[in-house]
Order: structure tokens, then C-alpha cells, then sequence
């Protein structure tokens, strides 16, 4: 029996008369009942616009909002409170920092260099700065078992390179990639780092201190709050380098007919009427994986993901992406396919016994072209999950073939 399943509410539901066995955490988690219960309580009892009122409601809005952003700062390893801003999502983190710093500060011939399994949330970008200012994208490529070596690391990252952009865990692969070596590389030739941890976060405790990324960004829905907030970190001095990424009310400081000058940090980035309801959810979020514990999250994970892969190496015709013998730098995300069934069918098969699982190119078509496959089944495991969970999963699968008439 897993102890915090009972806080999720939603497991209990049924899907086609089945009990629901939720396996697409990659794109979203469940949310636990202090969380729902936190934003509930916020639009029932302190519901006003911060940071704009002088009453009571105003300032306990303003308060609580304020109370979010130290929240994320102790969480992420940060040094000010100004260095976290809030978003909608880590894919408008990322947009901010492309066009607010790589617009600014990169120039003709230099080098963007990320891996090819990027989200397009974290390549698209990108791919617009690099065409804007005649910059050049360059790839790193996995290897068979989804690693990024070190001579990949040396060979692609040069005096020429200026970011150097990448998620710490591959929403497709899992691949954990060394994070703290590339950071060490990207600063030895003066670049600077953007880390996507939208995959990572949810599932390992991460220090923006510690690992020396000068931005961050990640979703607060991937990591059990509500969908519709994000965090930016970025570095201090850069922040207050890079100009507005929106504008309107609340990141003035003073407008005239023809000028305006702006609020410091974090007002600066974060235009308009805020999510502070999500910022509260967040923040009830984080006290709850704190609660539970990362080495309890990732104790789970690792038990589930080796389950899981030695459940899918017993079931013919299945191919496992990025390999199955680098478990120990591997999160709970497993890509695979089923031999002459398109994973979309997998999916509609699978849905049909109450398992959720993601089929499709999964934001990631440059990885999808490098693996020589169009779209992939994905199953993505949380702490919540069980193993009955992964039979249930598992025992669906193998019926796949058979129920499209292919044989066993």
C-alpha cells in the first residue's frame, strides 16, 4: 500500500470501469489534498489583487504571495528573493530569457549549444534568437544508452559557444545529464547556462547555488501544484542587465507620454495581474515533497523504474529508448514502442484497461529524427505509484498485439 496515494484524490476515480492508473507524470502530476485545499482557501478567504491595495485583503495577498517567492528561494538554493520570478510555466521562463538576454547580448557568429533531445520549449527559443542575430545552433548527441559524454561535452562547447541551454533530465529519454560538469565547461569559455528542470526538480532536490547555472526554470504543475505557474531563477546581475520581457502594470516605476522607466527585481519580469493563487499552491507543494522527502521520492522511483524496465524486457517486440543499463543516471521516464502498432493505438489500447500513458513526439521532434522514429510511447512514474500500478500497466501492454490481431 503506498501512504500518499490516499492524498490524491483522483487515483481513486475509475476510467472506463477500471481503477485509473496514472503513468503520464512527465506532463503533468496529480495534486494532493493540502495543495487543492491551499488554493481553495485562498480564492474563499484572502482572493484580492497584491502588491495594488492598501486593505486588509490586498496586503494578505501581497503577503502570502511574497511568502511563495521566499518559499521557492529556499527550495531552489537561491541567495535573494529577487532572483526568483514568477511565471506561468518553465516554457515562458525560457522565452524570457531568450528574448530578454540572448536577444540582447548575443551577436553574429556566436554558438548556442544544447543537447538534441531538448524540449522545443528549450530549443525553439532558441532556434529564433539564432536567426535574429545570425547565431549558430549546435547539437549534442546522446549516446545508445542516452548519456552525454565527455567528449561530446568538449567537442561541442568552444571559445565560440555563449549558451548553452538544457534540461537536466530528457522528458523522453530520462537521461539525468551531469549538469554541474557542463556548467564547469560552459563558464571555463565564459557562456552562460540555462537549465530546464521542469523533468528534474519534481524527483531530486536541485541547488542553483551549488550547481552554478546562472538561469533556471521549471512548472509548478509537473511537481504537484496547480497548472499556470513557473519559477525563473536567474542570476542577480544578469537580471538587472537584461530589459523588461513584458510590459504593462505593476513592473513600472514611472510612466510619461513618450518613456517609462521600470521596478526593480523581481517586479521588473513579472507584468500584470499574477497567478497568486498558483504561487500559493506551489508553495503548499513544496512543504509537501518536503514532507514526504526526496530520499523517500526517489527511493520509490528507482524501485518502480527497475520494475518497470524488467517488466518491459519480458514482453516481446517492445523497444526501450536510450537503453536500459544506465539506470543509475536514469529518472522514472520510459520511451518504448510496440513492433507494427502505432503508440497512438498503444495508447487508445492501454486507456481502454484505466492506464494513462503519452504517445507521440513529446515536444521533442529533433530527438524523434535522431532515433529514426516518428512519435513513442511514453510511461512516466511518480512517488504515488505503485507496483500494482506498473502489473496493471504491464498486463494491458502485453495485450496490445493480440488485440490488433499482430499475435503475441
Amino acid at each position: 500500500m503506498n501512504p500518499w496515494a490516499e492524498d490524491f484524490p483522483i487515483l481513486k476515480e475509475t476510467i472506463n470501469g477500471k481503477r485509473l492508473v496514472y503513468l503520464d507524470n512527465a506532463a503533468t502530476t496529480q495534486k494532493p489534498v493540502p495543495v487543492l485545499k491551499a488554493v481553495d482557501d485562498y480564492y474563499r478567504k484572502a482572493n484580492a489583487n497584491p502588491h495594488r491595495g492598501l486593505y486588509a485583503l490586498s496586503v494578505e495577498a501581497t503577503q502570502k504571495y511574497e511568502d511563495a517567492r521566499r518559499t521557492v528561494k529556499k527550495f531552489i538554493g537561491a541567495r535573494k528573493d529577487e532572483e526568483v520570478l514568477f511565471t506561468r510555466n518553465a516554457s515562458e521562463s525560457l522565452n524570457l530569457v531568450a528574448y530578454s538576454y540572448g536577444l540582447t547580448f548575443l551577436k553574429e557568429g556566436d554558438e548556442i549549444a544544447l543537447p538534441v533531445s531538448e524540449h522545443h520549449s528549450n530549443l525553439v527559443p532558441w532556434q529564433m534568437v539564432a536567426q535574429a542575430k545570425g547565431a549558430k545552433l549546435v547539437y549534442l548527441y546522446p549516446d545508445a544508452q542516452g548519456r552525454l559524454t565527455d567528449a561530446e561535452i568538449g567537442a561541442k562547447i568552444t571559445a565560440k559557444t555563449k549558451i548553452v541551454a538544457l534540461a537536466h533530465v530528457s522528458n523522453v529519454l530520462g537521461s539525468i545529464y551531469p549538469v554541474k560538469k557542463i556548467v564547469e565547461k560552459a563558464h571555463s569559455v565564459g557562456a552562460v547556462v540555462v537549465l530546464d528542470c521542469a523533468q528534474s526538480i519534481p524527483h531530486y532536490p536541485v541547488n542553483v547555488t551549488e550547481l552554478g547555472c546562472d538561469f533556471m526554470a521549471f512548472s509548478g504543475h509537473k511537481m504537484l501544484a496547480p497548472m499556470g505557474i513557473g519559477v525563473l531563477y536567474g542570476k542577480e546581475e544578469l537580471l538587472n542587465r537584461m530589459p523588461p520581457f513584458l510590459r504593462g502594470g505593476e513592473m513600472i516605476e514611472y510612466v510619461h507620454e513618450q518613456s517609462a522607466t521600470f521596478a526593480p527585481l523581481p517586479q521588473k519580469f513579472e507584468a500584470g495581474t499574477q497567478n497568486v493563487g498558483g504561487a500559493i499552491g506551489l508553495d503548499a507543494a513544496i512543504h509537501y515533497l518536503r514532507n514526504v522527502g526526496y530520499d523517500r521520492i526517489q527511493k520509490t522511483e528507482n524501485e518502480l523504474l527497475n520494475y518497470t524496465l524488467d517488466g518491459l524486457a519480458e514482453i516481446p517486440h517492445v523497444t526501450v529508448y536510450g537503453g536500459t543499463d544506465n539506470r543509475a543516471n536514469r529518472c522514472g521516464v520510459i520511451s518504448f514502442n510496440v513492433e507494427g502498432v502505432h503508440p497512438h493505438d498503444v495508447a487508445t489500447v492501454l486507456d481502454a484497461a484505466g492506464v494513462a500513458i503519452r504517445a507521440g513526439h513529446h515536444c521533442a521532434q529533433p530527438l524523434m529524427e535522431y532515433l529514426c522514429v516518428h512519435s513513442t510511447c511514453r510511461a512516466s512514474l511518480y512517488f504515488y505509484n505503485t507496483k500494482d500500478d506498473i502489473d496493471v500497466f504491464l498486463a494491458a501492454l502485453r495485450k496490445v498485439r493480440g488485440w490488433l490481431g499482430l499475435g503475441a
